[in-house]
């Protein structure tokens, strides 16, 4: 367990660092929120029934915008490698990943 906390805060540190990109989902979302409607038109009827939809995929597509850094850059400099070599069930090493790349990308955008 202590192999799960010690890669979290590690993942969870380089996510918030400057360059690290956990931000840009939010400034995505924010983006297509704030866009959308100007391309839609001022239809109030339309926007109140397309708005949880336009929500929704700028919520997810924020997501994705980090999905593929998850294991990028521990492949690239060899981290993933003495991960898998380590001992420690692999499972648990993506559950902490995933769990940093949550906490990171998606409860900002809950919060937002």
């Amino acid at each position: 367990m202590r192999a799960f906390t010690a890669l979290l805060a590690r993942d969870l540190t380089l996510a918030f660092r400057v360059g690290g990109g956990a931000f840009t989902g939010v400034l995505f979302f924010l983006t297509v929120v704030t866009v959308i409607p100007f391309a839609v038109g001022p239809d109030l009827n339309l926007l109140s029934r397309i708005g949880p939809a336009i929500l929704w995929i700028g919520a997810l597509l924020a997501t994705l915008l980090g999905l593929d850094r998850l294991f990028q850059s521990d492949k690239e400099d060899g981290t993933l490698d003495v991960l898998a070599a380590s001992g420690e069930p692999l499972m648990l090493i993506v559950l902490a990943k995933l769990l940093a790349h949550w906490l990171a990308t998606s409860l900002p955008l809950v919060v937002a």
